[in-house]
């Protein structure tokens, strides 16, 4: 038995059984069914139960992966399993999931591009009837892009160069830097929520009002939601540091927040150059 728990003499990490990945496609089919059940408003036993099955899968989600990355953590922190080799594969795995990432985003912009440059495509008699065959649409007053979309433009901006400060001051080993740099970062990042929150409260189109709203809203939409996902991880990344997790040498946990971070401040520049400056480009603006 001795043997069988001995370090194995090699740099790769064999994982142990874990019930995480099980337990998380039971949570997104549950997702999945009660988000079906729940817009197609379906009865099921004289009730429509489809927003609490969703509101549960949901819940199950998010103990699934605070769980299963409290294990990642654990196998760094306290097993030293995440050695060169296995460093280097995290790294690839995390550019991997950017790219995917990316492409998501591809889609929400070929979304846009296909309706805005092709708003006088004859065969497409249903989008012309809606866009007068022009873009920005016929009827439509657009969003400022010189207000709060530029706001929201210095704000990420600003906050790119914070995440890059304090990972800087980890590099050096400087904590006090290190903390103000992400305390920053986190704080600009809800500021920008915010103000994506008022401008969508306050928007003078509708989501299903046009296409110019459909893919406005999908696009911005899930750009602010990855915001608050990188809040949500920049803030782990914190509570790790005033746990004296991180060192200058072994930080990958930081490294992919701000990776991911950067990879959100990127995709606003083209949000805001594409959709809030190019594409309402002639249309009356909001007062």
């Amino acid at each position: 038995m001795a043997e069988g728990h001995a370090k194995p003499n090699h740099e790769y990490h064999l994982v142990d059984p874990s019930p995480w990945p099980i337990l998380g496609a039971i949570g997104a089919f549950m997702m999945a069914f009660g988000g079906i059940m729940w817009f197609r408003a379906i009865v099921l036993f004289d009730a429509k139960p489809g927003s609490y099955i969703f509101g549960a899968g949901v819940i199950f989600v998010l103990y699934v992966m605070a769980s299963w990355w409290l294990d990642v953590i654990k196998e760094a922190e306290h097993e030293g399993h995440h050695t060169r080799v296995v460093a280097i594969g995290l790294r690839y795995g995390m550019i991997l999931f950017i790219a995917s990432e990316v492409m998501f985003f591809v889609a929400w912009f070929w979304a846009f591009f296909d309706a805005s440059l092709d708003a006088n495509e004859k065969i497409q008699y249903a989008r012309v009837a809606f866009t007068g065959g022009h873009w920005p649409p016929k009827g439509i007053e657009a969003i400022d892009p010189w207000h709060l979309p530029l706001l929201n433009t210095l704000i990420l901006l600003t906050s790119a160069t914070t995440v890059t400060w304090g990972h800087h001051a980890l590099l050096n080993n400087d904590r006090a830097n290190l903390k103000n740099g992400l305390i920053i970062t986190i704080l600009l990042g809800v500021a920008f929520t915010c103000c994506q929150a008022y401008e969508f409260a306050s928007a003078p189109f509708t989501f299903k009002g046009s296409i110019f709203g459909s893919t406005f809203f999908m696009a911005t939409g899930f750009h602010g939601f990855h915001v608050i996902i990188g809040t949500i991880f920049l803030t782990v990344c914190l509570v790790r540091v005033f746990a004296g997790q991180f060192t200058p040498q072994r930080h990958l946990g930081f490294e992919f927040a701000a990776w991911y971070w950067h990879f959100v401040d990127v995709v606003w520049l083209f949000l805001f150059s594409c959709i809030y400056v190019w594409g309402t480009w002639g249309a009356p603006m909001e007062h």
